[in-house]
């Protein structure tokens, strides 16, 4: 789950006035731990998410969040199935989807995450596969259901990011999306995608199922309220979401 959406996502606003203060901090402290810019700056994110959840990471809310994503009311469209979430994070996302028969969490930290984080990280059900700018180590045709929550806002190269993610998606299987749109760009988030840019480079090569933009929430309700109260208006240029549910052709 990408930063941005874990700020909002189910935190208070006070909390989210505080993680905004510490993420600025963050972001002027020399780098002295060998990372980029921007994965200093995420990995001391989940440090000051992981104080703020008294050492053990919030996730009950995921399984209400990616079920909405989906439009579904249940998990047992995962039964059997192997399911991936690309930029999860550490926080446990796929908690929830005990029916699967495997869970992947993918992100370029899953190392960081794994060192620091370990009790946690283990107690997931989850397999944390570290991937980089350049390639998710999977192989082709692998995964039935591949969650992502405005993780493409950070990588370095969209097109290569949204190749590996078609790649690695079974023909039949299917993406389930959130997309940050029009929102700025930054160092620790270089992408500033729109509806034009995601479909080029990724929905264009599959087969969508549902599509739905919204604009963004208000600073007292949580990110993705305006889907969840179902008054999702969204007029291209602003700053909104997307939410796409595609498959792959056979």
């Amino acid at each position: 789950m990408s930063i941005g959406s874990a700020l909002k996502t189910a935190t208070p606003a006070p909390v989210r006035r505080v993680l905004r203060a510490i993420r600025n901090r963050i972001a002027r402290k020399s780098l002295h731990e060998g990372l980029s810019e921007k994965d200093a700056w995420q990995l001391n994110f989940w440090r000051s998410r992981f104080k703020i959840d008294n050492s053990a990471f919030e996730n009950s809310h995921y399984e209400r969040l990616m079920l909405a994503m989906a439009e579904e009311s249940t998990q047992s469209f995962t039964k059997g199935k192997i399911i991936a979430d690309f930029g999860c994070g550490p926080r446990g996302s796929l908690v929830w989807a005990t029916s699967a028969l495997v869970r992947i969490g993918i992100d370029a930290l899953a190392d960081r995450y794994a060192d620091e984080f370990t009790d946690n990280i283990t107690a997931h059900g989850t397999i944390y596969v570290k991937c980089t700018e350049k390639v998710i180590p999977l192989p082709s045709d692998f995964i039935d259901v591949m969650f992502t929550m405005g993780a493409m806002r950070y990588v370095d190269s969209l097109p290569t990011m949204c190749s590996e993610i078609l790649r690695v998606l079974k023909p039949g299987g299917e993406l389930i999306g959130s997309f940050d749109l029009e929102m700025p760009g930054a160092p620790s988030q270089p992408q500033r995608l729109n509806e034009m840019v995601i479909k080029k480079h990724l929905l264009n090569n599959l087969e969508i199922k549902s599509y739905r933009t919204s604009e963004t929430a208000n600073e007292d309700e949580e990110t993705y309220d305006h889907f969840f109260k179902g008054r999702s208006s969204y007029r291209p240029g602003q700053e909104g979401f997307l939410w796409v549910r595609a498959k792959k052709p056979i």
